[in-house]
């Protein structure tokens, strides 16, 4: 009868579940990078277009992702911060952490989509052209960078769902950025009598020159 050990199996696991941290840790870091950098530009390009009718005449206004509304920019951000503290944190604090990442995506990709219909802004700039509090736009059209925000919102989602399945196999901050470590203190010389010098040094430094 033949007999089969599982530690040959245990130890196949091992480099297959380091493998999968790896991989995982780098499309996770690339994800939420281009997931943020893609929702930021987004904000900066124009969202909104349309006209006001200003003393008989047609005025054309636009609006930027930033003038729309503020939320994808400032998720963004969030979710840069998250990405980078998934590192500094272990074990329930990770898990907590991803789960923000994962929300800032989400709520990224949700408020570039709602702004896809809004025409709030442009309708506070044809009133602060107008002089007119009811002017509203006309032609009210939109572009695609809204849809762009939210591709990178979905992109940070993803980093952040990454993170909550494979976050336990990523590597952690090292001790010694979490915390100070205590240098070893060095051993007085002794102090010669017969140099003022070295024993003026050594009242400096707060040390008994005299040894006792």
């Amino acid at each position: 009868m033949e007999y089969v050990t599982a530690v040959p199996h245990l130890r196949s696991e091992a480099p297959a579940a380091a493998r999968s941290g790896r991989r995982s840790l780098a499309v996770a870091l690339l994800f939420g990078a281009l997931g943020a950098a893609v929702a930021l530009l987004a904000t900066r390009q124009r969202w909104a277009e349309g006209t006001a009718t200003v003393a008989g005449g047609a005025f054309p206004l636009t609006a930027k992702g930033s003038d729309v509304t503020g939320v994808p920019a400032a998720l963004a951000i969030v979710g840069l911060a998250a990405l980078v503290a998934v590192f500094a944190v272990r074990r329930a604090g990770r898990f907590v952490v991803a789960g923000l990442l994962a929300l800032s995506g989400a709520g990224i990709a949700v408020a570039a989509l709602a702004a896809v219909s809004d025409g709030s802004a442009l309708n506070e700039r044809a009133a602060k052209v107008s002089g007119d509090s009811s002017a509203t736009v006309h032609a009210l059209t939109h572009t695609g960078w809204p849809y762009v925000a939210a591709v990178g919102g979905l992109l940070i989602l993803l980093a952040g769902l990454l993170a909550l399945r494979y976050g336990r196999l990523w590597p952690a901050m090292s001790g010694r950025y979490e915390r100070g470590t205590a240098r070893p203190r060095r051993t007085a010389r002794p102090v010669d009598p017969e140099r003022p010098e070295e024993i003026w040094k050594a009242l400096d430094r707060g040390e008994d020159p005299t040894g006792a």
